[in-house]
């Protein structure tokens, strides 16, 4: 833990919270609004992936006035949500870093840049691979005989959680190096915790994806892979760090 956020209080903590939220909202407003202005361009990318399995349809379906509107707001947010992705993980940066040793702290364009990377890494993985998979699966169970009515709610609402949690979830790898530079697991704990962190993420994987185990899978298998990759990091980075706090020390 670093000098400055021993002398923080725990309203000074709380204010600095306030804080990063309030400007974490003003950039989604700001960029919910920008991607709004595209929500007609952004559904038509939405809706690809479902387009397939409607039939005769030809497209998604709402049944109330507002639905149509709302789902663009919808679309108007999730746009925003990934678009600022970068700055949303400044303000994240901001509010950790004082627990940080100063040398650590060199690592804040590192952490917004690989946030960013592994955010729409998730977005990308579940927009051309899990959601494929997953209704074709699903909207073909059981038979061809009965035929999808899908609303815009349901799928936008569908759409919009399950990209989030791909979203968040590929970015366990920055999650456990912040908890190693603050010191709070190591990767020998990693190492020795293996076996308990995969039964901990196939839980997370049920809940968050469709309910098949080909979707449940397809975010396993990868989150397996980016703990991997997390212990081999804080191997490479928390070992110079504490190199240089070493040499901090000595001078």
């Amino acid at each position: 833990m670093s000098l400055d956020d021993a002398n923080m209080t725990l309203v000074d903590h709380l204010t600095d919270l306030r804080y990063r939220l309030l400007m974490i909202a003003l950039g989604l407003v700001v960029g919910s609004g920008a991607c709004l202005y595209f929500s007609t361009e952004l559904f038509a990318l939405i809706r690809q992936p479902i387009l397939p399995f409607l039939g005769d349809t030809g497209g998604l379906v709402f049944t109330g006035v507002m639905d149509k509107f709302l789902a663009h707001l919808k679309i108007g947010f999730l746009g925003g949500l990934i678009l600022t992705c970068p700055y949303w993980l400044y303000h994240v940066w901001q509010f950790i870093s004082p627990g940080l040793y100063k040398n650590e702290r060199i690592y804040a364009l590192g952490f917004i840049f690989a946030g960013t990377v592994l955010f729409l890494a998730g977005v990308c993985f579940v927009y051309f691979f899990v959601y494929p998979a997953a209704f074709e699966y699903l909207l073909n169970f059981g038979g061809d005989i009965d035929k999808p009515m899908i609303t815009i709610g349901d799928y936008l609402g569908f759409f919009a959680l399950t990209t989030i949690m791909f979203g968040v979830s590929f970015e366990l790898p920055v999650v456990l190096v912040i908890l190693a530079m603050m010191g709070i697991i190591d990767a020998p704990f990693l190492k020795r915790n293996r076996r308990f962190a995969v039964v901990a993420l196939a839980f997370v994987a049920a809940i968050l994806t469709p309910p098949d185990v080909v979707s449940m899978m397809m975010m396993l298998v990868p989150m397996c892979l980016l703990y991997e990759a997390s212990i081999w990091i804080i191997q490479l980075i928390v070992r110079k760090g504490e190199q240089g706090s070493a040499l901090v020390q000595k001078g």
